[in-house]
């Protein structure tokens, strides 16, 4: 695990980008009060991120590597473009939902920072393939700034801690950092009344909700599965001919 000598020779490192150098400068302690405060240790093991977009909210959660993970911040969106629903081609300004994960660090964003999400992922490609959509997009981030056409924009000071968070955690060892994208909290007294509504697009988020209820059981981050023939999200099964997305 980096200590906080290590993190210290990090920032200060001639390689090291000027708005990172910047960012570790003014929301370092931020980020150490708000760890201290939720009771984890710094850098943590390990990160999980959840988006809810009609909450217009990010879930930083973290912990010891392979151990249960606890919230050690929520991050207001700021803006917030398209509606609920996943994406499913270029120029929707839908906000992806469903299980991604960080592919991507930005230090010379147009938006200050950025963290890059794998859309399109293999539900998303099987999805568009199925529909005969030929370009799904991408580019989707969580970014500084307050402006947006499908990304998941914090603000600048939001992202400097955010993107540090998930900079160390990666220094640190993680080599992949989930991100689950839901339309809301996906208990099931909003699923039926969101049914109601968008009747269309609850076959969908009931592929979601046991993603989302096992981590709201362990507070383990689940491993999760795309059916390659139907592109079905699915908590993952031990049977063969599954297209794995997720890792514990």
């Amino acid at each position: 695990m980096l200590t906080l000598a290590v993190l210290a020779l990090l920032a200060q490192a001639p390689s090291a980008p000027p708005r990172v150098t910047e960012a570790r400068a003014a929301a370092g302690p931020r980020i150490r009060e708000a760890f201290q405060k939720a009771g984890v240790a710094y850098p943590p093991g390990e990160i999980f991120l959840r988006a809810f977009k009609l909450e217009q909210q990010v879930e930083l959660w973290a912990g010891p590597k392979g151990k249960e993970l606890t919230l050690v911040k929520r991050y207001p969106i700021c803006a917030l473009s398209g509606g609920v629903g996943p994406k499913r081609r270029l120029g929707d300004l839908q906000v992806p939902e469903g299980v991604y994960r960080i592919d991507r660090f930005n230090p010379w964003s147009n938006f200050h920072l950025s963290l890059g999400l794998d859309y399109p992922n293999a539900a998303d490609r099987i999805a568009g393939a199925k529909a005969g959509t030929r370009d799904l997009g991408g580019d989707i981030f969580i970014h500084g700034a307050c402006v947006t056409i499908g990304c998941m924009p914090l603000g600048d000071d939001a992202i400097d801690e955010l993107y540090l968070v998930a900079l160390d955690a990666r220094t640190g060892g993680q080599g992949s950092i989930p991100v689950h994208v839901f339309p809301h909290r996906l208990d099931a007294d909003w699923l039926v009344q969101a049914g109601r509504q968008e009747p269309e697009l609850l076959p969908f988020w009931r592929q979601l909700q046991p993603i989302y209820e096992a981590f709201e059981q362990t507070r383990r981050p689940p491993r999760v599965s795309v059916d390659p023939r139907t592109g079905a999200y699915r908590l993952e099964p031990r049977a063969r001919g599954r297209c794995r997305i997720g890792r514990d």
